[in-house]
C-alpha cells in the first residue's frame, strides 16, 4: 500500500515551472521585493491550490524569529458577554496585522497562570496580553518578566508595562452631566461600592462624580454601598427606600446595579425617570432590555481590544505607558429629558 505524503515546496516549484525559491519568495508574500510577474506568481499560488500545499509553518519561523500569534491570558473574560468584546476588538486588530490570538483563562487561579504563561512562552507567541475582567491594580506574575507584555483593563503600579484602561474618571464626568443636563439636580445617590481593594473602577467613577458635581456647585447626597449584582443592589436600595429616603437621581455603577434598582423603585411604586432618573455604566445589552431603556455610560472594550494588540506588535511604539479610552452615554429613557412623555409613571 503505497504511502501518502504531503507536498512540498518543490512538488509546488515543479508544477508551476519555476525553482524552489521563486516559489518560496511567492507564497512568503514577496512577489512585488523580489520583482516576479504576475504571470509567474499567478502559476505558483494555482499550482500550490492544486495540490493543498500548506507551508513548514515551524521553519518558517525559524527564518523570520515570528509565529504570527500572540497569547491573551485573562482571569474571566472568554465567559463574559461584555468582557468578550475584548476579544473582538483584540481578534480583529491581530488579524489586520497578519497574527492570530491564542487565548488562555485562568479563572484566576495562580497554577493554572503559571501553566498558561508557560505554554505560550513555549508556543514562542510574539508578545502577550494580560488582561482582566474588572478594571484592576495587579501584580505581574514573574513569569513574564523579560517578555513583551502589554496588560489590558489592568494596571502594575510597580511594573514599567505599557496598560490600556477605559477612562473611568471621564465615565463618571459623563454619567454625573447626564443626571444634570436632565435637570435633576437634587438627592444624587451612588449606588455600588468596589468589594475588592484592587478593583479601582469604582473609585475613579466615583471621583469623576463628584468633580462634575462640585463643579455646579452640587454635593452628592450619599452612596448606598452593595457589590455589582442585581440581588445586592435590590436590597440595599429597598432598606434605604423603606426608611423613607427618596432619591431623584440614581448614578448605578454596572448594569446589573441598575437592573437591581429598578426593581427596588418599581416594588416603592417610583416610576424610572418621573420620579426617580437613572443612568449606569457599561453599555451592556441589559441596559437595552430593561424598560425604559437604560442610560448607561459604555465601556470602549472593543476599542481596548484593539488598541493592546497594536501597541503590542508595534516595535516603535514609543507613546504613554498608560493608555486611557474615552467612554460615552448610549442615551436612553431613563433620564427625564430623554424620556418626557414615553413612559409612564407606576401607578
Amino acid at each position: 500500500m503505497a504511502r501518502s505524503s504531503k507536498p512540498t515546496l518543490s512538488d509546488v516549484a515543479a508544477r508551476a515551472g519555476v525553482s524552489a525559491t521563486t516559489a518560496s519568495y511567492i507564497l512568503n508574500g514577496r512577489t512585488l521585493e523580489m520583482r516576479i510577474s504576475s504571470d509567474t506568481e499567478q502559476r505558483v499560488r494555482r499550482a500550490a491550490t492544486e495540490l493543498a500545499y500548506r507551508p513548514n509553518r515551524s521553519a518558517r519561523n525559524l527564518r523570520t524569529a515570528s509565529t504570527s500569534t500572540i497569547g491573551m491570558i485573562s482571569d474571566l473574560i472568554a465567559g463574559g458577554h461584555v468582557a468578550s468584546h475584548l476579544l473582538t476588538g483584540a481578534n480583529e486588530a491581530a488579524q489586520e496585522l497578519a497574527h492570530l490570538v491564542v487565548i488562555g483563562e485562568s479563572g484566576g487561579h495562580p497554577d493554572l497562570e503559571s501553566r498558561l504563561i508557560e505554554e505560550m512562552i513555549g508556543r514562542q507567541v510574539d508578545g502577550i496580553i494580560y488582561a482582566t475582567l474588572a478594571a484592576r491594580s495587579v501584580t505581574v506574575p514573574r513569569d513574564l518578566f523579560g517578555q513583551r507584555v502589554v496588560l489590558l483593563n489592568c494596571v502594575d503600579p510597580q511594573a514599567d508595562l505599557p496598560s490600556v484602561m477605559p477612562d473611568d474618571v471621564m465615565g463618571g464626568r459623563v454619567a454625573a452631566q447626564a443626571l444634570l443636563d436632565a435637570g435633576v439636580d437634587e438627592a444624587i445617590y451612588v449606588v455600588g461600592e468596589d468589594p475588592d481593594d484592587m478593583v479601582i473602577a469604582g473609585p475613579a467613577r466615583l471621583e469623576g462624580v463628584r468633580q462634575t458635581m462640585r463643579a455646579a456647585g452640587l454635593e452628592l447626597a450619599g452612596a448606598v454601598p452593595c457589590a455589582w449584582a442585581v440581588t445586592p443592589a435590590y436590597d440595599a436600595l429597598s432598606a434605604l427606600l423603606a426608611r423613607g429616603v427618596r432619591p431623584r437621581g440614581l448614578i448605578c455603577l454596572n448594569d446589573r446595579v441598575a437592573m437591581g434598582a429598578y426593581q427596588a423603585l418599581t416594588e416603592h411604586r417610583l416610576g424610572v425617570p418621573h420620579d426617580v432618573a437613572v443612568v449606569s455604566f457599561d453599555g451592556s445589552e441589559l441596559a437595552a432590555w430593561l424598560r425604559p431603556r437604560l442610560a448607561s455610560v459604555a465601556l470602549p472594550f472593543a476599542a481596548m481590544g484593539r488598541r493592546a494588540v497594536q501597541i503590542l506588535l508595534d516595535p516603535t511604539y514609543d507613546g504613554p505607558r498608560h493608555v486611557t479610552l474615552p467612554m460615552q452615554l448610549e442615551p436612553g429613557g431613563s433620564l427625564p429629558a430623554l424620556a418626557r412623555g414615553l413612559t409612564p409613571p407606576v401607578a
